[in-house]
């Protein structure tokens, strides 16, 4: 086995249908309201226009793309516009306005049920995640059985709700209890992807440099209340995974909500006085987590991935987080070059292909022919990628950070000169 390529499964991708294509997937009864907003729709990602936006729907384009990276498998959030959004849907917003709702979830119905058919196209490598809104969990349910029913492996996208949505629910509330037995009846993986859940900051520079300043803490607070409020307790046969987050920060954030339970165990806390009778953990947080909980380590260097003894190395899957700008493609080779060139054999084929293939299902002697075809193999992966052969036409963090860190050193060393 350690001579064969390794069978590589991408835990983020992205996909969406164009506008025309929607159109069809629309219920009848909206197309005559989507005509009029397609009218006067404006695309704010211009810079989309072109080959790459082809990238999101067309089945060659996307095939060659992966084949050539060594992908044989991919696991697929969504990425365009869906009917009556403002946004890409690339995770569901942080805050759907009553008043939006009804038309934002006809527009998600109509994305399901496309991704049901894209997947359909290649039902091997590609496994779909569906997407709900959390404004009416009955209806959610009912989107969650649909998920299932339309073979979406994939899984859900769990909704993370900002804090100032305050006419929704936050994931600890028991208002979702349906929605956590539904998915768990069903059994489907609950996905949430970095970006989501956090507070509207406005348009201006700052109010986007503060966003980016919490798209970390925002994005691991549906892990935070997922442990904390005893779901896993609950529903014990649930799996969670936080993709594009890479998984440094578990072992911290674990060792922080250990410490929060055994002080409410203990009764106090400071000044705090707590009842454990009203507890609703019966084991450590971290204990849960071993369990049910997965990070997408999407083009992670070596230091996004220290964590990983911490949480446990069947628990870690890789992305290359195409077809976006700041993904791998097209020098996924080299990217894994610079990550995995010393990491064991055995975690390294689990943490590229294998533990992916166990959480979403895939199959892996359908998809081994695949990779002796494509796969990257061990000898490759095994040489370490030099700095001066970093890729440098591409946004990817993984290499763009290398880059700014080299042309810093280079400034600082002339500076030094000239002093």
């Amino acid at each position: 086995m350690s001579d064969d390529p390794y069978i590589l499964i991408t835990a983020d991708t992205h996909a969406g249908a164009n506008h025309a294509t929607y159109r069809e997937y629309l219920d009848p009864q909206y197309r005559e309201r989507f005509d009029e907003w397609r009218g006067a729709y404006k695309n704010p990602q211009t810079g989309h226009y072109g080959t790459k936006k082809l990238k999101n729907w067309d089945f060659e384009v996307r095939s060659n793309d992966q084949n050539s990276q060594g992908v044989v498998g991919e696991v697929i959030y969504p990425n365009t516009v869906p009917p009556f959004w403002k946004k890409p849907l690339v995770m569901p917003p942080a805050a759907v306005k009553p008043e939006d709702y009804e038309l934002y979830n006809a527009g998600i119905r109509a994305h399901n049920r496309w991704l049901a058919d894209f997947c359909a196209e290649d039902p091997v490598r590609r496994a779909g995640i569906g997407v709900f809104l959390p404004n009416d969990l009955d209806e959610a349910v009912k989107d969650i059985e649909y998920i299932a029913k339309a073979g979406l492996r994939g899984g859900v996208l769990l909704p993370l709700i900002s804090p100032d949505a305050t006419w929704l629910k936050r994931l600890y509330d028991p208002a979702w209890e349906r929605v956590f037995a539904a998915i768990q009846d069903h059994d489907l993986v609950m996905n949430q992807h970095t970006g989501a859940g956090i507070p509207d900051h406005g348009t201006s520079l700052v109010g986007q440099a503060v966003w980016m300043s919490e798209v970390g803490y925002y994005a691991q607070a549906g892990y935070r209340y997922l442990l904390l409020s005893g779901v896993f307790e609950r529903y014990p046969k649930l799996k969670y995974i936080l993709t594009e987050s890479g998984c440094a920060w578990a072992g911290p954030m674990l060792q922080q909500l250990d410490g929060i339970h055994k002080s409410i165990m203990r009764g106090v806390s400071g000044e705090i006085v707590y009842d454990p009778k009203d507890w609703v953990l019966k084991r450590l947080p971290s204990e849960y987590a071993k369990e049910h909980c997965f990070y997408g380590a999407s083009f992670p260097s070596k230091a996004e991935l220290d964590g990983i003894e911490a949480v446990g190395e069947d628990n870690v899957l890789w992305g290359n987080d195409y077809p976006h700008y700041e993904g791998t493609y097209p020098y996924t080779l080299e990217s894994l070059r610079l990550t995995f060139d010393d990491m064991s054999e055995t975690r390294r084929r689990k943490v590229l292909g294998l533990n992916a293939a166990k959480l979403y299902k895939f199959d892996l002697e359908a998809l081994k022919p695949l990779a002796a075809k494509y796969g990257p193999t061990k000898e490759q992966v095994d040489q370490p990628l030099p700095h001066d052969q970093i890729p440098e036409d591409t946004y990817c963090y993984l290499f763009s950070n290398i880059r700014n860190a080299r042309a810093e050193a280079a400034e600082k060393a002339k500076a030094a000169e000239v002093a």
